[in-house]
């Protein structure tokens, strides 16, 4: 005895446009917000690069308790009005040197500290 269930039917064949609609709208969303997030570049030179080192010590220490200027802890609002002494001119080194416990945003945040306040010679230190 054989069981019919009607007769058969064509296999219909799977449109291809709503799966084209869907990769083209996720190729739009992601090619938007790749574009919402523009960064500031603080332009840092590695140690080794540029002149010599001359005059006094201007040494940043980062931690992540804060900041230290040549060893003496200093609010990071006067970081600026503390080293304008101890350079002649606005391209001097300053080294930045950050601790193991500090996070790298703690260095970038002393970093544009003193670009905003003029200064472009800050070296990283590791």
């Amino acid at each position: 005895m054989t069981l019919a269930f009607g007769p058969p039917r064509a296999k219909k064949r799977l449109s291809l446009a709503p799966m084209i609609d869907v990769v083209f709208l996720l190729l739009v969303f992601f090619m938007l917000a790749s574009q919402f997030g523009r960064d500031r570049i603080v332009p840092l030179a590695m140690g080794g690069a540029g002149d010599a080192y001359q005059g006094p010590p201007r040494l940043v220490q980062i931690a992540s308790d804060g900041l230290r200027l040549n060893g003496t802890p200093i609010a990071a609002d006067a970081l600026a009005a503390r080293i304008a002494p101890l350079t002649q001119k606005m391209s001097d080194a300053i080294i930045l040197q950050p601790d193991s416990s500090a996070s790298l945003q703690q260095l970038m945040d002393a970093a544009a500290l003193l670009a905003a306040a003029g200064f472009n010679g800050l070296v990283v230190m590791e």
